[in-house]
């Protein structure tokens, strides 16, 4: 059975739309990253949130992408 965290086709479109939102000027993602880079200072719970909120898709397409590469080339092969 098909997971919803498992379904590429999803994920892909989570990451590219709502983890993009707003695409202009630039995603929001970039902003709440360089924000936290930039020492947070003055982020508030609620920016945590959107942090969260616009990070979880790619979080999963990573790990999606993590878990192909694994099972394509440090899968133990049957040898007989």
């Amino acid at each position: 059975m098909k997971t919803i965290i498992n379904d590429w086709k999803l994920v892909l479109i989570l990451a590219l739309t709502l983890g993009l939102a707003p695409f202009t000027p630039e995603p929001h993602i970039l902003l709440d990253i360089r924000w936290v880079l930039g020492g947070a200072v003055g982020m508030e719970p609620m920016n945590w949130f959107d942090l969260i909120l616009h990070g979880t898709p790619f979080i999963l397409l990573i790990r999606l992408i993590f878990l192909e590469l694994k099972r394509r080339f440090f899968s133990v092969e049957e040898e007989k």
